[in-house]
């Protein structure tokens, strides 16, 4: 297992926020960055490598041994089929999409009704985009960000059939879309691809509950677990610490109308999530984050390199067993 730094969990001190005012990072400064962190690969939008000379940025890495991973957008094929080709180029060797369709905390109301044929959908284009995936030898994986089910990624990834396709596990987002990270995980382990390292704590609601970033091993995430599947399941995976949003992530699970569009759950299952929930849940109290809270930029900063750095020290430390 390598690690990697995405950017973000840290996207007022990177600029990937326009709201920061400052310039965004470029590729190479990334990679600075993660080298100087004691890290072995970085996480590249392919967005910052607009304005940028790719292969260059490629053989810089290669030069200090790091991995680079891209991220993209949407399930476009053309769109895709250029990514993919991008990655090949630079001899990455996965691609990284999100299929969206839900608003973040899981909540699929304003697909209400339609969630199975845009499912359909995104099957259909995904397959187009995976024949450009498999010539040119690149993995095209789809994250559970926020919006996508195991049960659905399964059915994608079994259905799809293909070496070249599988997914980007987040550990954190799991919790939008009411599952058990180490539930999630034992489900698609033999296709993750990739992992984003994540953490939340959880603030109840009267509809259900929040998800909060916190740092790495001070949430409701039990990384041990998880290590201890990826190591037999995927024990070369590579994985990137990325901090949550600067927005809470509200889960309205409790709402009548949140699971219409939902695969079935058993009561078992909704049980397990909801004693987590529980068990992790903090007194109440002021969730914000400074982000939310309206303070300077210079605050907001502070808190993401804190958040970084202990997220840092506590996943080192603990996969030092792993070697």
């Amino acid at each position: 297992m390598r690690l990697g730094l995405s950017v973000y969990g840290t996207v007022y001190s990177m600029g990937i926020s326009p709201d920061s005012g400052r310039p965004t990072i470029r590729p190479t400064e990334l990679i600075d960055q993660a080298l100087a962190y004691g890290l072995e690969g970085v996480e590249i939008p392919i967005s910052l490598l607009e304005n940028e000379d790719a292969a260059a940025v490629a053989k810089y890495a290669s030069e200090r041994g790091v991995f680079i991973g891209l991220e993209t957008v949407g399930f476009e094929p053309h769109h895709l089929a250029e990514s993919i080709e991008l990655a090949a180029r630079m001899g990455v060797p996965t691609l990284r999409t999100i299929v969206m369709g839900a608003k973040l905390g899981g909540d699929r109301r304003a697909l209400a009704g339609r969630w199975k044929s845009f499912l359909d959908d995104i099957h259909t284009e995904l397959r187009k985009a995976l024949e450009v995936a498999e010539h040119a030898g690149v993995n095209l994986a789809v994250e559970n960000h926020q919006d996508i089910a195991s049960e659905e990624l399964l059915w994608l990834c079994e259905s799809l059939n293909s070496e070249n396709f599988g997914v980007i596990f987040d550990t954190g987002s799991t919790l939008a879309t009411a599952e058990d990270p180490v539930d999630f995980a034992r489900r698609v382990e033999k296709y993750i691809k990739h992992v984003h390292l994540k953490d939340y704590s959880i603030y109840l609601s009267e509809e259900g509950y929040r998800l909060v970033r916190c740092p790495l091993g001070q949430g409701a995430v039990n990384f041990s677990e998880l290590f201890s599947i990826f190591s037999k399941a995927c024990p070369n995976v590579t994985m990137s610490v990325e901090v949550g949003a600067l927005e809470a992530r509200h889960v309205r699970m409790l709402a009548d109308d949140y699971w219409p569009d939902y695969p079935p759950r058993t009561a078992a299952q909704l049980v397990k999530v909801l004693r987590m929930v529980q068990a992790n849940a903090k007194p109440p109290g002021d969730w914000r984050t400074p982000y939310e809270k309206g303070e300077s930029v210079e605050a907001i900063m502070a808190y993401e390199n804190r958040q970084l750095e202990s997220s840092l020290a506590y996943i080192q430390h603990a996969l030092r067993k792993y070697g």
